[in-house]
């Protein structure tokens, strides 16, 4: 299970790391092995100053967009063990590009409870759950 060491550095009694509903968080992805720790968790620390925390459902438009943007995460770079993403596979995005995503109109889906609440210091809940993949 995911822990929370955004405020204590990490030292025993962190909580169980949650998600933007509050919840514990859940994995994102395994394939492809997404987050900043590699553990197929959107989880975050004080090292992460991207933001990884954003589980998104991956699309051609977003995937196009990233790229244009100047973060191309669909070409494969071997040389760091990345195959490159394509539409479908969920990962961990920084809140922030989420967030530039959405206001340019190319935000892809999100895994609500996958995503750590972190990513609301970069995002609004309602904008979040709009594009929501996993809310009935």
């Amino acid at each position: 299970m995911p822990f929370d060491d955004t405020g204590n550095g990490g030292g025993p009694g962190r909580r169980p790391s949650r998600n933007v509903l509050g919840e514990a968080l859940l994995p994102c992805s395994v394939s492809p092995m997404t987050g900043f720790f590699r553990n197929g968790c959107c989880d975050t620390s004080p090292q992460d100053v991207g933001s990884h925390t954003v589980c998104a459902v991956l699309t051609a438009e977003f995937l196009a967009f990233s790229r244009a943007t100047g973060n191309d995460l669909s070409t494969p770079r071997p040389e760091f063990g990345f195959a490159g993403l394509k539409p479908g596979d969920r990962w961990c995005l920084c809140a922030p590009r989420w967030q530039e995503a959405l206001e340019a109109g190319h935000a892809p889906r999100v895994a609500l409870r996958a995503t750590h609440e972190g990513a609301l210091r970069y995002c609004d809940l309602a904008d979040l759950k709009r594009f929501a993949a996993d809310l009935d």
